[in-house]
């Protein structure tokens, strides 16, 4: 009897002792797995940053890669603990449900943090703007300094640096100026009501000629009477300047009007001021 005790004991620690030799293997194995991923994954994120360095190094993209690394180690490293538990004899469907209750709650928590995410994701896919563009949101306007992962950074005319979370931003109307070929100049000169008609028409081809000879302005000008005011006959200004740069527009635009009144005053055109002429009837 005493016999038999010892030889099921000494086959119980046999089989233990072959337990933990199955376990100490299969923990080795997967812990060289995760180090072989985990390269693998710094790998993918060194060569990812190269490529946008050397193509785009402006791209916000490049922000995303620690963060996407850090991701895939996660995921990693779950699944490997996950099939080891499995292996090993472990339910692993309470742990994947404790995680999804988890998930669950972190979402909730996390709804806006999560949305600004996506935003920034549909502003990167889009190309809606980058760093360095000058752009318009409702009433901000400024330029685009950063772009991090759930807010967008933009210095405003005033030097005053604005934060613009990307979920408000994905669905706001942008006007990226930065990307326009041309900007407007749109200009109204009023001249007197006694201004004779060969003066009028004079006013009209001083305008054009001006914009025409100068070498900033395209061949798009169009200058025409536009309305009889209270008390001027308005001559409108289109013409589109060869800038992006708002700076550019208003020093062009300037210089303009600047050589037009010149031009004005030298022909003897008036302009025209706010006035009311008083008729007094004699009986």
């Amino acid at each position: 009897m005493l016999e038999n005790i010892l030889t099921n004991f000494e086959q119980v620690n046999k089989s233990i002792d072959t337990l933990h030799l199955k376990v100490v293997i299969s923990l080795i194995i997967n812990l060289i797995i995760v180090i072989a991923l985990f390269k693998a994954a710094d790998a993918l994120d060194r060569h990812l940053k190269n490529k946008f360095k050397h193509t785009d190094s402006q791209s916000p993209l490049l922000q995303f890669l620690p963060f996407l690394n850090k991701i895939i180690k996660g995921l990693v490293l779950f699944f490997i603990v996950a099939s080891f538990l499995q292996s090993n004899g472990y339910s692993i469907t309470s742990l994947i449900a404790g995680f999804g209750i988890t998930g669950l709650a972190v979402g909730f928590a996390a709804q806006q943090t999560i949305a600004d995410f996506f935003g920034t994701l549909t502003i990167i896919a889009d190309k809606m703007y980058k760093p360095g563009d000058y752009i318009r949101i409702g009433e901000i306007e400024g330029t685009v300094e950063k772009i991090n992962l759930f807010s967008s950074k933009i210095r405003t005319l005033d030097d005053f640096l604005v934060s613009i979370p990307n979920n408000n931003i994905s669905s706001a109307n942008i006007i990226n100026i930065s990307n326009a070929n041309k900007r407007r100049i749109n200009e109204v000169f009023g001249v007197t009501y006694d201004t004779s008609d060969e003066k009028l028409q004079q006013a009209i081809n001083i305008i054009k000629e001006v914009c025409d000879n100068d070498k900033d302005i395209t061949n798009e000008t169009v200058v025409f009477v536009e309305t009889l005011d209270s008390s001027s006959i308005n001559i409108r200004l289109l013409a589109y300047v060869k800038t992006s740069s708002y700076n550019s527009l208003v020093l062009k635009r300037s210089e303009i009007i600047l050589e037009i009144v010149k031009r004005f005053r030298a022909e003897s055109i008036d302009f025209a001021f706010p006035s009311q002429s008083i008729y007094i009837e004699k009986k």
